[in-house]
């Protein structure tokens, strides 16, 4: 039965996210419903933070339905996979159609266009959105991201804008993405230019401690100055801090003492699987994955440090030390300006392949506020696609060309002092190939062709013939002119 005053929205889920969220969304003027499967939670909720605020406690999802206003607006903040599958199904009997299931966990985007379809054919409204900006951004402004069915925006647009991160001039980091399962993919390229990110400051980090022997507060210092200039982001916010932070039971930095095993929760592994069934080159943000692979054998790594050599000599600075960390600043910037066209790239092929308009400025206002990727840049990159709705790729904005073209010595004698001292460097480096393969007019894929042909008949194209025209050598003389017709370019 109805509680007097219908809910604008009902939430499913409180955990950490989705209290935050429902606390937000009260404090801009709406009424919420509250669910969670262990109803306890409900009641603690609603006698703790929820205490005399303009929420209704549901004990039971038919509860949750007749406690909303039509079209019901109902947001699923539970594990992403079968979780909300099982929800939906539990759902279905107590909506109708016309109203909305919304599904704000990091979800896979394929489930999220699967889930689109299937709620049409029962007239149910669905979208996915990403969420970022963690348990901060849930109560005072995330970065939303919006997909689905079209026809649901209108009915949630004035809540999660309302809700939303601002940009200074007041703009909400809320936009619709796209149909199905675009928000979802969008939220997932953001987490892996976040591995991305976090993987190339960790490393730029380990440069300044390794080869300049700086302190943990030293550290700090320069990353405060960082903060001040291109970098200015989030995670180099939250870098300086954590270098000056010491743990009170042994008076020592936290940083100094926490093991170098990183963990993850597979939206960046999600990332690298679509990049390549995409053939998208992204290669800086797979890397960053895999260097919290490699960190997590550390017994291994351990065992292999008695055993494998490294440089003969011990590396030791020369030179100006102020010099040396103004590259590593500039090998920064450059590396992040690289992961971000690559995924940037991603979203452009996966906008093709999946009939998706995306506004690739508007994703970056997104980014601008509330999520975790958010930083001082992405303005230029707004600013490139604002510009040029159509442009290709960001290293070929004027602008980021010619950043690129300012930090690229920098960016390239930090990477080969790193290789001198054998300290691994794989999202700097990669982002650096990456940069060099994309500016070569010529590379040696020629051969690579040539390989195929001869072990599998597959063909190649010749540069003194019109493209598309595919040609086979009988290399061994055994095969005649059968070929195996599975040419890709």
């Amino acid at each position: 039965m109805a509680k007097g005053k219908l809910a604008d929205i009902g939430l499913v889920g409180l955990a950490v996210m989705g209290e935050n969220l429902v606390l937000n969304m009260e404090s801009k003027g709406f009424t919420v419903a509250v669910f969670n499967r262990t109803v306890s939670k409900v009641d603690d909720f609603m006698n703790a933070r929820g205490k005399g605020k303009k929420f209704i406690g549901c004990h039971s999802l038919e509860d949750l339905s007749k406690n909303l206003a039509k079209p019901r607006k109902i947001m699923l903040m539970v594990k992403a996979g079968k979780p909300v599958d099982d929800f939906i199904e539990l759902m279905l009997p107590h909506v109708e159609k016309g109203d909305i299931i919304i599904d704000g966990g990091n979800s896979h985007f394929p489930d999220t266009i699967r889930r689109t379809k299937y709620l049409a054919d029962k007239g149910i409204l669905y979208i996915g959105t990403g969420v970022s900006g963690g348990e901060e951004g849930a109560l005072r402004g995330p970065s939303i991201m919006p997909g689905g069915n079209p026809e649901a925006w209108k009915h949630v647009k004035p809540i999660f804008q309302a809700i939303s991160a601002k940009v200074a001039d007041g703009s909400p980091c809320c936009e619709w993405v796209g149909n199905d399962g675009a928000g979802h993919f969008v939220k997932m390229v953001h987490n892996g230019i976040e591995y991305g990110d976090m993987q190339m400051i960790s490393e730029a980090y380990f440069l300044m401690k390794n080869i300049l022997s700086m302190s943990a507060e030293e550290m700090h210092d320069v990353f405060t100055e960082w903060n001040k200039g291109d970098l200015d982001s989030y995670l180099i916010e939250i870098s300086r801090d954590i270098l000056k932070r010491k743990d009170p039971e042994t008076g020592k930095y936290i940083i100094d003492i926490i093991l170098d095993t990183a963990g993850q929760k597979g939206t960046g592994k999600w990332t690298s699987q679509a990049a390549l069934d995409l053939g998208s080159p992204a290669p800086t943000i797979a890397e960053a994955v895999f260097a919290r692979c490699v960190s997590a054998i550390k017994d291994e790594r351990v065992a292999a440090s008695k055993v494998l050599r490294g440089p003969a000599s011990e590396f030791k600075i020369s030179g100006n030390k102020k010099q040396m960390i103004e590259d590593i600043r500039k090998a920064l910037y450059a590396s992040k300006i690289c992961s971000y066209a690559q995924g940037y790239q991603m979203m452009k092929l996966a906008a093709a392949e999946y009939k998706w308009e995306l506004k690739y400025g508007e994703i970056a206002l997104m980014w601008r506020g509330g999520c975790i990727i958010r930083a001082k840049f992405l303005g230029d990159i707004k600013a490139a696609f604002d510009k040029n709705p159509k442009l290709e790729n960001l290293l070929l904005d004027p602008f980021f060309t010619k950043v690129i073209d300012d930090c690229q010595d920098s960016w390239r004698r930090v990477i080969a002092t790193a290789v001198q001292i054998g300290i691994p460097v794989p999202a700097f480096s990669s982002a650096l190939s990456y940069y060099d393969s994309y500016r070569s007019a010529l590379l040696p894929a020629n051969m690579l062709q040539a390989q195929r042909d001869y072990f599998g008949a597959h063909t190649y194209e010749r540069i003194d013939k019109p493209r598309g025209q595919f040609f086979h050598t009988d290399w061994c003389e055994l095969g005649g002119t059968t070929t195996s017709s599975t040419y890709i370019a």
